[in-house]
């Protein structure tokens, strides 16, 4: 168990599709309670670079920083920008990469961090505390793009009605608080089995403010940067949009290139190279026993890919 009471998922499954081996620089992305970090550093002589955009996280990352003293390093920063906070430490290419996406169990179990409707606290949901809070968002944004965001980014089929019924409270006042939004969008949206009504609100709201999709792309793209060949992706995802995208990625970027055809000129683009070799075809899953142990984890999926040594991509082209 890292700091905080965070368990973090699929532990000994990431650090097996790393392979962290001596004398090797990796990264943890999402360096959160630092649990991938000291698996990491446990497995071998290794050093890792932990990058966190919570200024929390990186505050407390400073203890088990001095646990392994010239070995691990953790920076305030976005994943998505890991090619320019590698290079500022002096790094160009890595054995490595670990992201584990979504919130931390530390900012969810956080009331004034505004992420859970289970406590009352202010309506802000901002993992790095900067932008433009949830309250923001439910209070300025039109219906019309309220209604997108519940829709697609929460995936609920009754976007329009929570859209329509957050315009018409605040017209009395500002929405500000989790329990006022959780209250509100209880009152339009059916119960479904065990799952609060407001779930998907909130986790659409969550990555809308966080841009959290366009962090998982930069995120993919720069580590296809900085890995070099033979190097290791080991992505963890939570719910399906975040999963979609990992996947869509490490599709791409495995599929072999067109084979040439004697009947075409030698002008003729065949395609880029695979610059991902898939380590498992399928997701891995946490067993029925880390379930039981964390429930945090039963969505959970583990992607993991080997870099080869073809370019890089951009677009559909190589670098």
């Amino acid at each position: 168990m890292a700091a905080g009471g965070h368990i973090p998922v699929l532990v000994r499954e990431v650090v097996a599709a790393l392979a962290p081996r001596a004398g090797a620089t990796y990264v943890d992305g999402t360096f959160g309670a630092g649990g991938y970090s000291r698996e990491m550093l446990d497995a071998a002589p290794c050093k890792v670079v932990g990058i966190d955009r919570d200024p929390n996280a990186v505050a407390r990352g400073q203890d088990l920083a001095r646990a392994y003293p010239g070995r691990l390093s953790v920076v305030e920063g976005r994943f998505g920008d890991m090619v320019e906070i590698l290079a500022k430490a002096g790094i160009d290419k890595v054995a490595g990469v670990t992201l584990d996406l979504g919130v931390s169990s530390m900012q969810i179990d956080d009331p004034a961090r505004g992420f859970s409707f289970r406590a009352d606290g202010p309506l802000d949901m901002r993992m790095s505390r900067e932008g433009r809070s949830a309250a923001d968002l439910v209070n300025e944004l039109g219906e019309d793009e309220l209604a997108e965001i519940i829709r697609e980014l929460g995936e609920e089929r009754h976007a329009r009605r929570v859209a329509r019924a957050i315009v018409e409270a605040r017209k009395a006042k500002r929405i500000e608080t989790t329990g006022e939004l959780a209250a509100l969008v209880g009152r339009v949206v059916p119960r479904s089995g065990g799952i609060d009504p407001a779930t998907r609100s909130f986790q659409a709201l969550r990555i809308a403010v966080n841009d959290e999709l366009g962090e998982i792309e930069r995120g993919l793209s720069a580590a296809e940067t900085v890995l070099e060949a033979g190097g290791r992706l080991a992505v963890v995802s939570f719910h399906s949009l975040e999963d979609r995208a990992v996947k869509r990625f490490l599709a791409a970027r495995a599929r072999p290139a067109a084979r040439p055809s004697r009947h075409e000129p030698e002008s003729v683009d065949k395609g880029q190279a695979p610059s991902f070799a898939l380590i498992a075809k399928r997701p891995i899953e946490p067993s029925a026993a880390e379930i039981a142990a964390n429930p945090r984890a039963r969505s959970a999926k583990l992607r993991a890919a080997k870099r080869t040594a073809a370019p890089v991509w951009v677009g559909e082209r190589a670098a």
